[in-house]
C-alpha cells in the first residue's frame, strides 16, 4: 500500500511540509545580517537548542535507518545508540561549554572561528574547515538516500529524480533565505513532530504484534531470526561493539552540526538543565528505533506481514501497511522532520565552511559573506546529491562512515586542544589531517 492510497496520510504529510516551509521563511525574514544568519542572533534558550540539536543529530539515520539496522543484524544495532545516556552531559559541559564561553567573549560565528583563535594558525584552521565541508557534503548525501528511500516506498516506485529535487527545492528555501536562523526555528518544529510520533509509534508497535513478551518470542521461536537475534553480540563480533560505543560515545564531540548550536545559545547559564533536556529528547526519539525495529520482523516471523524489500524499507513498509492512517501521516512526517532538519543543518555548516571560513583561513575573505554563504548552500547541496547517486549500501551504514569522519577529524582537536592550552598547533593539524584522510 503507498502513499497515494492513503489520502490521510498525505493531508498529514502535506500539512506538515507546508507548515515547515511556512516557519522557515517567516524566521528568514528576520535575518538581516551575518549574526543572524550564522547564530541565529545568539538568543536560543535550553529548550530551543536540546530539541533543534536533537533533531539535527537523529536524522533518517534514527528513523529509517536504525530499524532496517535492526530487522538486518539484530539487538546488535543497539550498540550504536548504546552511550545516549552519557553523551548529551559529556557534550554540553566539556565542548559545548567552552564553546558557548568563547562565542560570548570573542563574537564567534562557526566552529572554525573557535579553531582560529585558539591556534593562531591558517592551517588548523584551513583543516577543520576542510574537514567540515567534505563531512557534511557526504552527511548530506546520506540524506539524501534516507529521502530516496522514503519516497520509493511512498509511491511504489523505483527512487524518482523529480520528486527528490522537490525534496531538496523545500530545503532550499528556508536554507538560504534564513541561514541558521531559519534552521533553528524548523529544527524545533521537527524535533517536537518527532517526540510525537517516536513514542506514540513505539506504543503502537508493541501493542500491534500482542505485547512485549509475545513479540520477544515469536522473534525467537521462528526459524529466519531465532534466539540469536536477540543476543547482541551474536551477530555482532564484540570488538565492532565496543567500536561503535566507542565512536558514538567519544565521537560526538567532533560532529559540528551538533556543536554549531552552542554558539546559539543565549548564556552559559542555560547548560545548567541542558544535557537533561537533549538526553531526555534522545531516548524518548530513539524509541521508533527500538519498536519498529523488534516489530517488522516479529510480524514477518507471524506471517502477518510480508518481508520488506530491503531492510531501510522496514520502517515505510511497517507505517504504511500496519498503522492507522492519521498516525502513519505523523510519523511519516516525523521522518522527514528527520532527515529535513539534519540535511539543513549540514547544507548551513558546510556552505559556512566553504564560502567563509576556509577563505578567511587562506587570507581570502569574501566581502559579501552572507550572500557567498547562501550560494554555496546551493552548491554544497548539488554535490550530495550527486554523492548520493553512486550510494548503495545501507542507511544507517553510510551514517556510520559520515559521524565517524567527523569523530576521527575534529573530536581530539576540539576536545581537547580547546581546553588545554598546551597541545600545540602542529600536534592539532597533524591530528585533523589523520583523522579526515586516513
Amino acid at each position: 500500500m503507498t502513499f497515494v492510497e492513503r489520502p490521510w496520510v498525505a493531508l498529514v504529510v502535506l500539512t506538515y511540509l507546508a507548515l515547515t516551509v511556512g516557519v522557515g521563511l517567516l524566521a528568514s525574514r528576520g535575518t538581516l545580517g551575518a549574526r543572524q544568519f550564522f547564530v541565529a542572533g545568539r538568543s536560543a534558550g535550553t529548550w530551543v537548542i536540546a530539541l533543534a540539536t536533537m533533531a539535527a543529530a537523529f536524522s533518517g539515520f534514527v528513523f529509517l535507518g536504525g530499524p532496517g539496522l535492526t530487522y538486518r543484524d539484530g539487538l546488535g544495532s543497539l550498540w550504536i545508540i548504546a552511550p545516549v545516556g552519557f553523551t548529551s552531559g559529556l557534550l554540553c559541559w566539556t565542548v559545548g561549554r567552552r564553546l558557548c564561553d568563547l562565542a560570548r567573549q570573542q563574537d564567534l560565528y562557526t566552529v572554525p572561528d573557535a579553531v582560529a583563535w585558539r591556534f593562531k594558525s591558517r592551517i588548523v584552521t584551513s583543516l577543520t574547515a576542510l574537514s567540515i565541508g567534505i563531512g557534511s557534503v557526504v552527511y548530506l548525501a546520506v540524506q539524501l538516500l534516507a529521502l530516496g528511500v522514503l519516497l520509493r516506498e511512498l509511491f511504489g516506485m523505483e527512487q524518482d529524480s523529480s520528486a527528490l529535487a522537490l525534496g531538496l527545492a523545500l530545503l532550499l528555501a528556508y536554507g538560504t533565505a534564513g541561514g541558521m536562523r531559519a534552521g533553528l526555528r524548523t529544527e524545533t518544529l521537527q524535533g517536537i513532530v518527532m517526540l510525537v510520533a517516536s513514542s506514540a509509534v513505539f506504543g503502537y508497535a508493541i501493542y500491534t504484534v500482542g505485547g512485549w513478551s509475545a513479540m520477544v518470542e515469536g522473534i525467537a521461536a521462528s526459524e529466519r531470526f531465532g534466539p540469536q537475534f536477540l543476543d547482541p553480540l551474536a551477530r555482532t563480533p564484540s570488538i565492532k561493539a565496543f567500536a561503535l560505543v566507542f565512536v558514538f560515545g567519544v565521537g560526538v564531540l567532533g560532529q559540528p552540526h551538533m556543536l554549531h548550536k552552542f554558539l546559539m545559545l543565549r548564556d552559559s547559564s542555560d547548560l545548567r538543565w541542558l544535557p537533561l533536556a537533549l538526553g531526555a529528547s534522545q531516548v524518548v526519539c530513539l524509541l521508533i528505533w527500538i519498536g519498529v525495529g523488534l516489530a517488522v520482523p516479529a510480524l514477518v516471523a507471524s506471517g502477518r506481514m510480508p518481508a520488506p524489500t530491503s531492510p531501510d524499507a522496514a520502517a515505510p513498509a511497517f507505517l504504511l501497511t500496519r498503522v492507522p492512517e492519521l498516525l502513519a501521516g505523523v510519523a511519516i512526517a516525523a521522518a522527514l522532520a528527520a532527515i529535513m532538519s539534519t540535511a539543513n543543518a549540514f547544507m548551513n555548516v558546510g556552505a559556512a565552511a566553504f564560502a567563509r571560513d576556509l577563505p578567511r583561513a587562506l587570507g581570502r575573505p569574501f566581502v559579501r559573506e552572507v550572500a557567498q554563504t547562501r550560494a554555496m548552500i546551493v552548491i554544497v547541496s548539488v554535490a550530495a546529491a550527486l554523492v548520493a547517486s553512486f550510494g548503495a549500501e545501507l542507511i544507517a551504514i553510510l551514517g556510520t562512515f559520515a559521524f565517524g569522519t567527523f569523530a576521527a577529524a575534529l573530536a581530539p582537536t576540539l576536545a581537547v586542544g580547546l581546553s588545554w592550552d598546551r597541545v600545540p598547533a602542529g600536534a592539532a593539524a597533524a591530528s585533523i589531517a589523520t583523522g579526515l584522510f586516513a
